[in-house]
């Protein structure tokens, strides 16, 4: 009877472990205490129980998740089968889709800039900066 009630639910930090939203239980569990996962609309802690149907708010740096929870797995598996584990909701997915969009239209400034600055670049920022 014990293991029947352990199949249907699971330690939030450990579910988005193993659905590879964190690459470490550890730091899974440090963004549930930070508050960046919400279960059901609920700030809560990382031993909390997640359930086939539950529904998570996830902020894992840039990203921005809404996913239901549809299977439990203890243990950490491919990413293909990872993607199995929940399903994000289309109001969610537009948004990444936009997000993404939008880094791509207005790039940060200065990212296309690669290694060391040539030794003409190192003159003007040299002239910039005892000029001031």
């Amino acid at each position: 009877m014990a293991d029947a009630e352990n199949t249907d639910r699971m330690r939030l930090d450990k579910w988005l472990w193993a659905a590879r939203f964190y690459k470490t239980r550890s730091l899974a569990s440090q963004s549930v205490e930070a508050g960046h996962v919400r279960l059901n609309g609920h700030a809560v802690k990382p031993a909390r129980d997640v359930r086939s149907g539950d529904m998570l708010e996830i902020v894992a740096g840039d990203a921005h998740w809404t996913v239901i929870v549809r299977g439990l797995n203890e243990q950490r598996r491919p990413a293909p089968e990872a993607r199995e584990l929940y399903e994000e909701t289309i109001e969610s997915s537009e948004r990444r889709a936009a997000e993404k969009e939008n880094r791509r239209l207005a790039p940060v400034p200065g990212s296309d800039l690669r290694g060391r600055p040539t030794k003409k670049a190192r003159r003007q920022i040299r002239g910039f900066n005892e000029s001031g």
